[in-house]
């Protein structure tokens, strides 16, 4: 029997999706970019769920794109499927993993290339095992760059720099990568489930509606001027106001206890 290329586990409001083709290094064949869409969404559009990881079995994150499938295609000559997949399955991954209204967070357990590499850019945070690394493998195979990473790999470290990752593909290791922020966290391999498990169980347990309205927020002040930015605060504010959560927080603050956060 042929095992599920995409993994998902809810507990405790965690969902994490696992890609799970370890021999192929996790890479994206048709099967598996519309298991993985299915899944982003499925969780994004589920209440139950307040923090989602995204991580890979085996000793990748994700390599990206199939070649060998991308290669029979080619040589069927139905060029149309290989460009449609971006229409039709990276750009609503990466969109639903980036405006999701809750925190996202890449464990990246070993190499993230290509469209792999741009998945874990679209995460609020990144940790990475001292073992992963980055490769924005793009160019290596006469192609532009995909699933968002124009968008996210400037903001993160610059433009020039970008452009020097994307034009010359190599691998950035963990603690370069971390240097140069695309990491928020390196550590030993062995404590990535551990440290992921802590952090997502943080974010599970706090103020959902908080940390969606300062994720808009900090989307929205990128394509925006300050005054737009301090009018769209504002309404983020009046949101928040008005939740369960921060009527609580206020409460438990005037008795000095640790407020319990529902998510509402």
């Amino acid at each position: 029997m042929t095992a599920d290329p995409v993994l998902v586990d809810v507990t405790d409001g965690v969902a994490t999706i696992t890609l799970n083709r370890p021999d192929a290094m996790n890479s994206l064949d048709i099967a598996t970019k519309v298991a993985l869409r299915d899944a982003v969404h499925a969780v994004a559009n589920d209440d139950a769920v307040r923090c989602v990881v995204l991580t890979g079995t085996g000793r990748a994150f994700c390599v990206g794109q199939d070649l060998k499938e991308h290669i029979t295609i080619l040589q069927s000559r139905s060029s149309d499927v290989l460009f449609s997949t971006v229409d039709e399955h990276y750009n609503p991954i990466v969109t639903a993993l980036a405006t999701m209204q809750k925190p996202v967070i890449a464990a990246v357990n070993g190499v993230a290339a290509g469209a792999g590499a741009s998945l874990a850019l679209a995460c609020d945070l990144r940790i990475l095992a001292d073992t992963a690394g980055f490769n924005f493998a793009f160019a290596g195979v006469a192609l532009s760059c995909d699933t968002g990473s124009s968008w996210t790999l400037p903001r993160l470290v610059g433009r020039e720099k970008a452009l020097e990752l994307l034009y010359f593909p190599s691998t950035v290791d963990a603690e370069e990568a971390r240097r140069i922020g695309l990491a928020s966290r390196v550590v030993p391999a062995a404590d990535l489930a551990a440290t992921t498990t802590e952090l997502a169980g943080r974010l599970a347990a706090g103020p959902t509606v908080a940390y969606a309205s300062i994720r808009s927020s900090v989307a929205y002040s990128a394509e925006h001027s300050f005054t737009e930015s301090l009018a769209f605060e504002g309404k983020m504010m009046t949101r928040t106001g008005a939740t369960h959560d921060h009527s609580a927080a206020v409460e438990s603050f005037v008795v000095k206890q640790k407020p319990v956060f529902e998510g509402r």
